[in-house]
């Protein structure tokens, strides 16, 4: 036995093999050891090698899962191997076979997932500084394609996407991305070969080509997309029908939020990791998994074409005045149908995801009928919301309405599906009234008052008499067992229906077993179409939930414009307003051509972080087709949201708190346009007060003046405030806050003009300095503002910088690295002609 443990193992040194014994998956060697000490069992040991004690752990294997999903959230990868021959006629160890690979990214058990988050495999392939990235959910069948030109978006996406499993190539050099903390698999240079990879996509997808996709020019996607597939069929030894799709996703589609934007802005997760008090946490009440799944799918990947987002806007108007309580509710029927489809696909669907299924498929002919009725949606993705009455009825008659959670201890086909199977189930049925009758029989013939027949399941059927009557048991029993009052006997009539019985109860559950993979089988034939009809149910809960926020809520339906700009009338913070127990002060926000910068001052704690983030929630909000809360808004194109708000040091970066600060400033800069939305809270806090307002001043300067980008820039430099001398198109407001009776009180409302105290020393009572501390602080305010000695101080003058010419500034701004031959050679021409601008 353990020389065919060893050959298995062998075969997957760097995973846990589980491998089954009866009633136990064991574990062995060092497997043993670390199974150990990630689950807390006990380690024993089982014969010996080399003299000693071979280390073993092992847990039940009706119990597994929770000791799966344990390892899996640990980054373990485990190797399922089960007893495929039958310990009774094998001669030898039992013949066993490796089943299943599971892994993080490829996961597709119900216990073994977060119902609402995607779990999601990925794989990037690069070249220089070109990447690939392919992405799957192998429990929805959703693959998706796209390439990147910077390492910097391959950042961002990774942080989007959250991989439960990256794959990369052994020889992989960018080691930045380390920082994710994702699970990484090397994975052999061959894996990432174009032309294997174009053939197993085009094996995969049924196509000659891979045209109708619209990503042949997709290189590295491609070679990604193959590692990808590669990896899957590694894993999970079965053909993967429910991935019959590509999806290419180009940058443009969508508004850019990059790791730091989706990070300050607690969208999907606070700054803790968890998803309490996010914009998720707000806005997530759907009746589906799927559908909450949807939901943060769409808050992080917002889009700009205006045609689809105006679609989900008339769904939720008309959603928002029609049945939409009846609507949820049928929604509830329909629960997780598209990691169902995904199991149905893979054929490890059990027999409570049928029933499931079923529901939802009952339940579709209701739902599209109120959809109709409402107008809520368009007709073309109506007529591809498809009910299947006849699949539905063959599931509805196949499954008991109740079923045991595995077909392994039979009692899941209903009763009237399957002569054969009805026929065999009676025999097992009908043993109640045999041993009955055969009681009375028995009694009658034998005359022993004390007589019995009974079963149980060591001993099978028996006659039992008691010891006193035993002596008069007739000659033809025979006896089975010797308990300590009575004695139990068996009779040549009674061991032929058991083995009758018995046979009937074996042949039942190998029927029974039978047709449940059949019926399996036969659900492949309709599969594209109820994965149709799952992606529209989520959908279609998605927008129920939003119309449901929304009147809720008193969100409002925004204006989405042309015009470039940013109009929000009474505006409030989706999920401030939701956690305070005081009434929100709601606020104004106006930035266009003419104005494209407000300049924010006031105190700690007067709410300008909270108006800053809440202008771009509300322009995400609208991004996502969703209603906002405002009285109303219009919003126009916006390309990228970026936000530097809060610093602290990114100890495992080596970067101190101000160079975290300058980093993210600096990716703003560089990649910020007159269509961005840019929220910069503080710069230059990080250094000295000189060093940090001529930053500020000169970052706020840029912003305005080159990239014109509708920006909020707050400050706690009262000389930023100077900015509107210089440019036209910058205004400053602040957060007002008031004292009375030496107690300061926050307003939180916005007003015209730079404030005029900072109202430090009031805060930093608040916050309980001593008041001595307190006292001494007064003071020497006092004599800063009276002398300004800090700033008349004699200091050692730092050297001036040098003004870069015209030359000097266009090479620096050149990025090498990012460009294409052509583009690089367009360079050249303009720098020659630069040179001979400067000459002149």
């Amino acid at each position: 036995m353990m020389q065919q443990y060893l050959g298995i193992k062998s075969q997957h040194p760097n995973q846990l093999l589980f491998y089954r014994m009866g009633d136990f998956y064991e574990l062995f060697y060092d497997d043993a050891k670390k199974a150990a000490a990630l689950l807390d069992i006990t380690l024993t040991a089982r014969g010996q090698s080399n003299g000693q004690g071979i280390p073993m752990a092992g847990v039940p294997f009706h119990a597994a899962e929770n000791y799966l999903a344990r390892l899996l959230r640990l980054g373990e990868s485990v190797v399922i191997c089960e007893q495929i021959g039958d310990p009774a006629t094998s001669k030898g160890p039992v013949e066993r076979q490796v089943t299943r690979i599971l892994t993080p990214g490829t996961v597709t058990d119900e216990a073994l997932q977060d119902a609402k988050q995607d779990n999601l495999l990925v794989a990037v392939s690069h070249e220089k500084n070109h990447f690939g990235i392919a992405s799957l959910d192998l429990s929805s069948g959703r693959f998706i394609l796209q390439e990147v030109a910077t390492l910097n978006a391959l950042q961002n996406e990774l942080e989007r996407l959250k991989p439960a499993e990256l794959l990369l190539a052994e020889n992989f050099p960018y080691t930045q991305i380390w920082d994710h903390k994702i699970l990484i698999r090397k994975r052999p240079l061959w894996d990432f070969d174009h032309a294997t990879a174009y053939r197993q996509l085009c094996l995969q997808l049924k196509t000659k080509n891979l045209q109708a996709f619209q990503c042949e020019s997709l290189k590295l996607a491609i070679i990604a997309a193959g590692c990808l597939l590669r990896y899957t069929h590694e894993t999970q030894r079965t053909a993967l029908p429910h991935i019959h799709r590509i999806l290419v996703e180009q940058a443009n589609d969508f508004v850019q939020l990059d790791s730091h934007t989706l990070t300050n802005l607690e969208l999907l997760t606070n700054l803790q990791g968890s998803r309490e008090y996010t914009l998720l946490s707000i806005l997530d009440n759907t009746t589906t998994p799927m559908g909450s799944r949807l939901l943060a799918r769409w808050i992080a990947r917002p889009l700009q074409a205006r045609a689809p987002l105006q679609e989900r806007q008339a769904t939720i108007h008309a959603l928002h005045h029609s049945a939409l309580e009846s609507l949820q509710d049928m929604l509830k029927n329909v629960g997780d149908m598209e990691r169902i489809l995904a199991r149905v696909a893979l054929q490890t669907a059990r027999p409570r995801d049928l029933v499931k299924l079923q529901q939802a498929l009952a339940t579709v002919p209701k739902i599209k009928s109120l959809l109709q009725k409402a107008e809520a949606i368009n007709k073309e993705k109506l007529a591809r919301l498809q009910a299947l009455p006849a699949l539905c009825t063959r599931l509805k008659n196949a499954i008991v309405e109740n079923p045991p959670q595995v077909i392994r201890d039979g009692g899941v086909i209903a009763k009237g599906y399957d002569e054969v199977l009805d026929e065999l189930r009676g025999l097992s049925e009908n043993a109640d009234s045999y041993l009955q009758k055969l009681e009375k029989k028995e009694q009658a013939r034998t005359k022993l008052s004390t007589l019995k027949v009974g079963f149980n399941r060591v001993h099978g059927f028996y006659i039992e008499i008691s010891r006193q009557q035993a002596a008069s048991a007739p000659k033809d029993y025979v006896r089975r067992q010797t308990l300590k009052n009575v004695e139990r006997y068996i009779t040549p009539e009674l061991k032929i229906y058991e083995e009758k019985v018995l046979s009937s109860q074996e042949k039942a559950l190998a029927r029974e077993k039978q047709l449940y993979e059949a019926l399996l089988k036969t659900l492949l034939v309709d599969l594209n179409t109820m994965q149709e009809t799952a992606v529209i149910l989520a959908e279609v809960d998605v927008l129920a939930n939003l119309a449901e926020r929304a009147k809720t809520f008193n969100y409002q339906c925004p204006t989405l414009s042309d015009e470039p700009g940013i109009d929000i009338k009474q505006g409030r913070h989706p999920v401030v307003e939701q956690v305070i127990k005081e009434p929100f002060i709601a606020n104004d926000v106006l930035l266009n051509e003419q104005q494209t910068m407000l300049l924010i001052t006031g105190p700690n704690m007067g709410g300008k972080s909270t108006y800053m983030r809440q202008t771009a929630l509300i322009v995400l909000m609208a991004h996502m087709g969703s209603f906002v809360p405002a009285e109303s808004a219009i919003i126009g194109p916006i390309d990228r949201i970026f936000t530097r708000v809060g610093a602290s040091d990114n100890l495992a970066k080596g970067q101190s708190t101000f160079m975290v600060e300058m980093t993210e400033t600096a990716n703003i800069l560089h990649y910020a346009t007159p269509q961005s939305l840019v929220i910069i809270d503080e710069i230059g806090r990080g250094t000295s007060t000189f060093d940090g307002l001529a930053l500020a001043y000169a970052c706020a300067d840029d912003l305005c003046q080159r990239l014109k980008s509708l920006t909020l820039f707050s400050t706690h430099y009262f000389e930023l405030t100077e900015l509107t001398e210089r440019a036209n198109q910058v205004k400053n407001i602040h957060l007002d806050a008031k004292e009375y009776d030496d107690e300061l009180v926050f307003l939180h409302a916005v007003e015209q003009g730079p404030a005029n105290k900072s109202y430090g020393l009031q805060v930093a009572k608040l916050a309980g300095l001593p008041k001595s501390v307190l006292t001494t602080a007064a003071k020497i305010l006092s004599q800063l503002e009276q002398k300004q000695s800090l700033v008349k101080a004699p200091v050692k003058k730092s050297k001036p910088l040098k003004t870069p010419n015209v030359l000097h500034q266009a090479l620096a701004d050149l990025t090498p690295d990012e460009y294409s031959p052509k583009e690089a050679l367009q360079k050249l021409y303009e720098l020659k002609a630069l040179v001979e601008e400067v000459d002149a």
